[in-house]
């Protein structure tokens, strides 16, 4: 019933990546970074100084890193130790009776402990939202990206991407932030969450797409006397809701096809109207391109 030892492999590289299913991008302003059981206990079955924990936990510093310095929240979970039977419950029948109650154990690595600033759930279940308040976390900062890190990937990383995508929040499963009992299960579950549930994407992948979001965070608006907003601008503000990098919206694209449901529209129509635009929702909505916005625009400026 317990975990079984894990023969040393290599962890997958960026190559193997499965083809995914979706275009979804990691956007800062809107990401979770979930590092998803990262105890000595669940270590202990590896060999330490081998693939893949060499690379996993690498790996994890590096994404935790760039996170800290994006404003990305950081979420772990950690299942407790002497749990009552009634929480593990039906867990006993597969795994045993879990973790001791001791800090040798219990404890987060070393390598990739929590900070004062870092949030700490309890596990109870193989799904990071069961029990726990992650969700209602996620939902009252206005997040709806979840990168997902740690072990094992065919269990708890695999289901908690699973219930966030039914959840209607987009999974990141960083194959090479990840570990798992054996190559054939990390690459069932990296090639599952890639056609059922998930973006699957590498360590150097993720931290080039959020460097490059930031970057277009970053870029100045130029502006205009009567909008504040130049196409341009126009164009980053929608990427920015978006979570899209501006080079890859063309002009006459649907918006509502890349996302744009009506509380984006809501707030970009007041983000306008603070820089002067007079423009509502229901012009908007009636032709949802960015040609078609800035030409309302660029008709106000004409009658003015």
């Amino acid at each position: 019933m317990a975990i079984p030892a894990i023969t040393p492999y290599a962890m997958p590289v960026e190559s193997e990546l499965p083809k995914n299913k979706v275009a979804w991008k990691a956007d800062p302003k809107r990401s979770v970074l979930l590092i998803h059981d990262m105890q000595q206990y669940f270590l202990n079955y590896y060999t330490a100084s081998e693939s893949p924990i060499t690379e996993l936990i690498a790996h994890i510093q590096s994404i935790k890193s760039r996170c800290v310095e994006l404003g990305i929240p950081v979420v772990y979970t950690a299942q407790p130790g002497n749990q009552n039977p009634e929480d593990r419950a039906l867990l006993t029948d597969f795994w045993g009776p879990g973790l001791d109650d001791d800090i040798n154990q219990t404890k987060v690595v070393d390598e990739v402990a929590p900070s004062e600033d870092d949030i700490v759930l309890t596990k109870w279940r193989y799904s990071a939202f069961k029990r726990t308040n992650l969700l209602e976390m996620m939902e009252e900062q206005g997040r709806d990206q979840l990168i997902i890190c740690g072990v094992y990937a065919h269990i708890g990383c695999l289901l908690t991407a699973s219930e966030a995508f039914m959840q209607d929040i987009e999974p990141f499963l960083v194959s090479d932030a990840v570990a798992d009992f054996s190559l054939e299960e990390h690459k069932m579950a990296i090639k599952y969450a890639a056609e059922r549930c998930a973006v699957t994407t590498s360590t150097s992948l993720l931290l080039e797409q959020l460097k490059s979001e930031e970057q277009s965070f970053a870029e100045p608006i130029e502006e205009n006397d009567e909008h504040g907003l130049t196409l341009q601008g126009l164009r980053h503000q929608i990427a920015d809701l978006l979570g899209e990098s501006p080079s890859d919206i063309d002009d006459d694209e649907d918006l509502v096809d890349l996302g744009m449901d009506s509380i984006r529209m809501m707030t970009l129509v007041e983000i306008l109207r603070g820089k002067g635009a007079e423009i509502n929702f229901m012009q908007m909505a009636e032709k949802p391109t960015i040609a078609a916005w800035w030409e309302l625009m660029s008709s106000q400026k004409a009658l003015a």
